[in-house]
């Protein structure tokens, strides 16, 4: 038996995202942007599944641009938006515990001479609407937050995003990366205010390769904004390039498999509470999330004298127990945010990530459990 418990780096793609990719490879291959029959097939499958993704939103289909993923998703959001406002103000607000793409975008923006205001979490990796209201201020021009944090789980106080910032009178765009929220919580982007959203397919048990934008049409952005190569007139020509049709189809299939939402949430947030009792019975072991966070993700500290990359090497290879220490795309460097949250060094080397899918078990639950009561037991932290 095997446990997989790192569905926030990535999920196994669901058999509706599967046999929809294989079709498009072995039966409906034409280039979408030809006139003939072949090109015509394919594009109505586009077509279809940039509608599903739209409606999951509720948002127009026009307004919905296919991306590599997530990260040129995040990137094109953020580069646009300031461009797009940029003779309105110089202030970014964002928070010091997003994923990468957005944390090393504001970055580059702040070497351009943007004024950057990373909020900070607390030690549960919670922000406060309170800090929004002190920050954003009638120079801010963008507001990029993400719905729930990728390594604790913190659900993020997107709600008020809208209200911050016509409190202030501000012009700024609002950004919402929702790629660990996408499929899990209802996401209405005209509700929540948000003038642009990231989503991604690999979280959703769709294909690895594919993103989608959400541009609100509403808000007079233009192509030129968003741009950054040229060459065709795909995607309304802010990602030129023939169009990837099996990633969009697996895309909008797994978006069409999505569960009823009520139903899902009741089955995660009952592993996420068996999990925690079972784990709670481990000595020394602590949580680094608390329960208000979304149950997908638990992050937790292993009393261990090893690192975390060797815990997850220990449980992947002795126990077929597969977790993480922190986003896929650190690649193993120290979590930035679990530092964030102040959390000390031996807390940040030895803690792990839990995310859980509607695919997930008690049993696999289990096993983890086991596994790490074996291995605390074989290298404990009186070692050191």
């Amino acid at each position: 038996m095997t446990a997989y418990l790192d569905n926030s780096a990535t999920t196994k793609p669901c058999k509706e995202c599967a046999d929809a990719v294989t079709d498009m490879l072995l039966n409906n291959w034409g280039n979408p942007s030809s006139l003939h029959n072949l090109g015509i097939n394919a594009m109505k499958v586009i077509i279809a599944a940039r509608s599903v993704i739209a409606d999951s939103l509720g948002v127009g289909r026009e307004e919905i641009i296919f991306t590599s993923g997530g990260t040129e998703a995040n990137n094109l959001a953020i580069f646009g938006a300031v461009k797009a406002r940029k003779r309105l103000g110089k202030r970014i607000v964002t928070t010091a515990i997003e994923h990468e793409s957005v944390l090393q975008s504001a970055q580059e923006l702040e070497r351009q001479g943007f004024e950057v205001i990373y909020l900070k979490p607390d030690k549960k990796g919670n922000i406060s609407k309170e800090q929004l209201f002190d920050t954003v201020n009638e120079d801010t021009i963008l507001v990029s937050m993400m719905y729930i944090n990728n390594e604790v789980g913190t659900v993020m106080p997107v709600d008020a995003l809208k209200r911050a910032v016509k409190r202030a009178n501000s012009p700024a765009l609002i950004h919402i990366d929702c790629v660990q929220a996408y499929g899990k919580v209802n996401i209405n982007a005209k509700k929540l205010g948000a003038d642009l959203i990231t989503v991604s397919a690999h979280k959703i048990h769709g294909p690895k390769g594919i993103g989608a934008l959400y541009i609100n049409k509403e808000a007079n952005l233009t192509d030129q904004n968003f741009a950054q190569s040229f060459g065709g007139e795909q995607e309304k020509r802010i990602r030129p390039g023939t169009e990837s049709s099996p990633l969009i189809a697996g895309f909008g299939a797994a978006v069409k498999a999505f569960p009823l939402m009520n139903e899902q949430k009741k089955l995660i947030n009952e592993l996420n509470t068996y999990a925690r009792k079972k784990l709670s019975d481990i000595d020394g072991l602590r949580f680094n999330n608390d329960e208000s966070a979304s149950p997908y993700i638990i992050n937790l500290y292993i009393p261990t004298f090893m690192r975390s990359q060797t815990i997850l090497q220990e449980l992947s290879s002795n126990y077929k127990v597969y977790v993480s220490n922190g986003s896929a795309c650190a690649k193993g460097k120290k979590s930035h945010v679990l530092s964030a949250m102040g959390l000390d060094d031996e807390t940040l080397d030895k803690s792990i990530r839990i995310s859980f899918c509607r695919y997930n078990t008690k049993a696999e639950i289990d096993l983890l459990a086991d596994a790490i009561k074996d291995l605390i037991k074989k290298h404990p932290l009186e070692k050191i």
